[in-house]
């Protein structure tokens, strides 16, 4: 599908900016010779894309990379998972290092990684790249391949599915060569449940827990984490996490797409289908439609921590039905939920703006549908709650059998033991990666001069006055775990 918009012919030896040649891609291939300063690629890339995203735009955007550039520097991830993928590269890379090769020296140093597919694609690749633990981490660029496209969208990459025509890719190309550099937080998650007396911990069907690898995954009986006669999992995240009135609506998109996949092809369609879910589930009337007992005060205590040890209760207003951990600025289609803070609210309640390399995360709540239209708004918000390096939620015994959960787009129905009261779901900072990003960036960094620091003083809401001043932050955690076996077919 070519996108209408013309674009020009790129010069000769345009695309030798980017191919990689076999002998760094594939260990024990004949080795090369090349002279340094002359054939050394500026932006070398390696591709790897879901080929069942976007319908069949994936498959049609493997097929022109592969055309473009050299076959072995695109890889489809049906087919093969990144952590082994990069492990290869590196360790060929690492060795041609030691035999003084500057050709895999200077590649290694500019090599970047680009993935196209949903917000669940690129979350994979981006644990993959924590975990693995790098000597020289690749910066990451991301193809909106998916529905909604909040991970590219705050990277400057659009939240439109791209063009899959050679031009439409080239194009693109030449947004990566361009790139800025741009260090964002990552965030690991924990959750743990006792395991209960009757029943199961896993999800309640059609949707399992997510498997790609900023989502949770059952700590192994040797792992330090692991607690005798407890469900302990962990994951990590980049985008957001979310609990209540959002994530069951994405809960029942999801639902009905693994039901019924041939509904949808397209991302029009999607969006158009998720809009309807939310008025069918009765979220703009959820006074009415839902019970107080699925207000996120009812169902757990909230803590953060604003000094290394030091828990504080996070007050959550009653009418709060749905909370967001944010640490990018693009929400459900590129929304941002927690806005500016102008220099009042800043400095009366000690907020900032929401950077995404400050090793805070936002933490936003939301009434009920209507709540959330306030985002069409200019300078509209959420209901402002805190800023963490840390959050901690404690369910309530007996105050619900499930809740709906979101991590980056993938939601899930999580059961809760009726028996006892330790379900735990705790958020912490975990590090940074690096991202690359376009001049029409919305993300935000600390150490930029150029980042706005105060928001409208007229126009910024004084809805959120009313919630309890405390405000905190916090940070530290391990590792996440890479799973062999992942299926990314549902990662769209």
């Amino acid at each position: 599908m070519a996108s209408p918009r013309l674009r020009t012919a790129s010069p000769p030896g345009f695309l030798n900016n980017f191919k990689i040649p076999d002998y760094i891609l594939v260990p024990e291939s004949k080795v090369e010779n090349f002279e340094v300063d002359r054939d050394v690629p500026k932006c070398p890339v390696l591709v790897f894309v879901n080929s069942k995203s976007g319908g069949q735009l994936g498959g049609d955007l493997l097929t022109t990379y592969r055309d473009l550039l050299n076959q072995n520097q695109v890889f489809d991830l049906l087919e093969q998972a990144p952590d082994k993928v990069l492990r290869t590269i590196y360790a060929n890379l690492e060795n041609l290092k030691l035999l003084g090769d500057q050709f895999a020296i200077k590649t290694m140093e500019r090599l970047k990684l680009i993935v196209a597919g949903g917000d669940g694609t690129a979350g994979w690749l981006l644990g993959v790249v924590c975990d693995l633990k790098l000597s020289h981490p690749p910066p990451i660029a991301t193809v909106p391949l998916g529905t909604g496209n909040n991970l590219p969208f705050a990277f400057g990459w659009g939240k439109k599915n791209p063009g899959t025509d050679p031009r439409s890719v080239e194009a693109f190309l030449d947004q990566v060569l361009k790139a800025k550099e741009m260090r964002i937080d990552n965030w690991h998650i924990l959750m743990r449940m006792r395991a209960p007396k009757e029943g199961s911990c896993d999800p309640i069907p059609p949707l399992e827990l997510p498997h790609s690898l900023h989502a949770f995954h059952r700590v192994s009986e040797a792992d330090e984490l692991n607690m005798e006669g407890c469900h302990t999992f962990r994951g990590g995240f980049w985008n957001y996490f979310s609990m209540g009135m959002d994530a069951q609506v994405s809960h029942a998109f999801h639902s009905e797409r693994k039901l019924h996949p041939e509904k949808f092809k397209n991302q029009l369609a999607n969006q158009s289908t998720y809009a309807k879910l939310g008025c069918t589930q009765g979220w703009f009337f959820a006074s009415l439609a839902h019970p107080a007992s699925r207000n996120i005060a009812q169902l757990a205590k909230v803590k953060v921590m604003k000094r290394h040890g030091q828990w504080q209760d996070l007050y959550i207003p009653p009418s709060i039905r749905s909370i967001i951990c944010l640490n990018l600025p693009s929400f459900s289609g590129g929304f941002n939920p927690w806005g500016t803070p102008n220099r009042r609210k800043q400095r009366d309640r000690d907020l900032t703006p929401p950077f995404v390399d400050d090793g805070l995360i936002e933490v936003v709540g939301f009434r009920n549908a209507w709540h959330g239209l306030v985002l069409l708004a200019p300078n509209g918000h959420g209901t402002r709650l805190a800023q963490a390096h840390r959050i901690r939620f404690e369910f309530h015994k007996g105050a619900a059998d499930s809740t709906f959960m979101r991590i980056d787009g993938e939601p899930w129905q999580q059961p809760l033991p009726v028996d006892d009261d330790t379900v735990v779901v705790e958020i912490s900072h975990h590090g940074q990666v690096n991202m690359l990003a376009t001049h029409i960036c919305k993300s935000k960094s600390m150490y930029d001069p150029s980042s706005p620091r105060f928001g409208d003083e007229e126009d910024d809401s004084e809805e959120e006055d009313s919630v309890a001043e405390e405000f905190r932050k916090f940070g530290a955690a391990d590792t996440f775990k890479i799973s062999d076996d992942v299926d990314l077919s549902h990662l769209s």
